[in-house]
C-alpha cells in the first residue's frame, strides 16, 4: 500500500523560495515516474515537473529556470526546490507517482504554497 505525503507548503512573499517534500512509504524505486502537479483555485490541475528512474526531468514553461525536482531514493523522498516564486504560482501543489508494476499511479493529499506581500 503506497502513500505519498506531502510537506514544506507555505506562505511566502514574491522572489522568496521554498522546498516541497514527498515522502513515500516505500522504495520511490518502485515508481518510473514522479512529479509535480499543482491546482490553484477555480482552475484545472497542472504538470509542474517530472523526473523519471533514469534521472530525466520536465518542467512546465512557467516554472522553468525557477524550479528544480530531484528524487533521493535512500531517503525515498522527491523534491521540489521552488525559487524566485511568483503570485502566479499560489496553488495547492500535489506529488504524484506511477509505478512500474501495473503502471498504477498515486496521488499525495496536496500541500498549500501561497505566494504573496
Amino acid at each position: 500500500q503506497v502513500q505519498l505525503v506531502e510537506s514544506g507548503g507555505g506562505l511566502v512573499q514574491p522572489g522568496g523560495s521554498l522546498r516541497l517534500s514527498c515522502l513515500a512509504s516505500g522504495s520511490i524505486s518502485s515508481f518510473h515516474t514522479m512529479g509535480w502537479y499543482r491546482q490553484a483555485s477555480g482552475q484545472q490541475r497542472e504538470l509542474v515537473a517530472t523526473i523519471t528512474s533514469s534521472g530525466s526531468s520536465n518542467y512546465a514553461d512557467s516554472v522553468q529556470g525557477r524550479f528544480t525536482i530531484s528524487r533521493d531514493n535512500a531517503e525515498n523522498t522527491v523534491y521540489l526546490q521552488m525559487n524566485s516564486l511568483k503570485p502566479e504560482d499560489t496553488a495547492v501543489y500535489y506529488c504524484y507517482g506511477r509505478q512500474w508494476i501495473y503502471n498504477t499511479g498515486y496521488w499525495g493529499q496536496g500541500t498549500q504554497v501561497t505566494v504573496s506581500s
